[in-house]
């Protein structure tokens, strides 16, 4: 869960005036039972009240609610963003996967603005990762795929195993004009690589501005795999950078992330802080 609250006037860069993150794996249980579960719902529920609360107190007309994979896939998604609507008095959007990837390019762009030539951009999720070919910050392909850490942590797999399970759903998934893109730039978004990114610097708290446009190398992300894999899930929530609950779900986001770099042929990646929660707060200006 995102909070992003910003001052905006026509025309002018807005002004971050709170930003908070939450993991509250609403999608746990989800691919083996095809619903989300009540103790997931609960706490995201719960979140998403704190949030809008905070974000009514500050001022903030409108609240925008966004739902991602685990709420479009889900059989009872709808009837839960229902139910967060009639908790929190304000409307929620399911985005479709095609949708997503495209305004996640959006806020990645909104961020890294001199960024030339063609690039891919992909956001690693709870129960999905989106893939976006852009040139010239013109979108010219874009896929979501069901290929998520939160699922990936439930198999309980070897990290090699995954790595490998990840690289061959994406040679068979991903369309042949992202795949065979050869793009100038790798850019990735969202929590797995940018705590990569604080880990391979050796934050001993979060720094935004040390993270965004972080050059993270395939052998940085593989000395972090090695780093990671003899400890336990209490001993990687010890870490510096790591927000609670992203312990046991950061090595299958490593094993992606090495997957997307080997499958695309990547030797490095841009991290980028902003994303796709920027990128509905950048739409959402032009429409007021």
């Amino acid at each position: 869960m995102r909070l992003l609250v910003v001052d905006a006037d026509r025309g002018r860069p807005w002004r971050t005036v709170e930003q908070a993150q939450r993991i509250t794996r609403l999608g746990e249980g989800l691919a083996a039972s095809g619903h989300l579960g009540e103790a997931a719902m609960r706490r995201t529920a719960e979140a998403v009240a704190e949030y809008a609360a905070r974000a009514s107190r500050l001022g903030a007309r409108p609240v925008l609610i966004v739902g991602t994979s685990a709420m479009r896939e889900a059989e009872n998604g709808r009837a839960f963003a229902a139910r967060l609507e009639a908790g929190t008095g304000h409307p929620v959007r399911i985005i479709p996967g095609g949708e997503e990837a495209r305004i996640a390019l959006r806020g990645v762009l909104h961020g890294l603005d001199r960024i030339a030539g063609t690039v891919v951009v992909f956001d690693i999720g709870g129960g999905s990762t989106e893939f976006i070919r852009a040139r010239a910050g013109r979108l010219e392909a874009a896929v979501s795929l069901r290929l998520g850490v939160v699922p990936l942590a439930e198999a309980a797999g070897a990290d090699d195993e995954t790595r490998r399970h990840a690289a061959a759903r994406l040679r068979r998934e991903l369309p042949p004009e992202i795949r065979d893109a050869r793009a100038e730039e790798l850019i990735g978004t969202a929590g797995t690589v940018t705590t990569l990114a604080a880990l391979d610097q050796g934050l001993t708290s979060y720094d935004w501005t040390r993270v965004h446009r972080y050059r993270l190398t395939r052998a940085a992300v593989e000395r972090q795999r090695a780093r990671l894999a003899p400890l336990s899930v209490v001993e990687i929530a010890g870490l510096p950078c790591l927000e609670p609950g992203r312990a046991d779900i950061i090595r299958p986001g490593i094993a992606i992330t090495l997957a997307v770099m080997e499958v695309l042929g990547a030797d490095s990646l841009i991290v980028s802080e902003s994303g796709l929660r920027e990128g509905i707060l950048a739409e959402a200006l032009e429409q007021t």
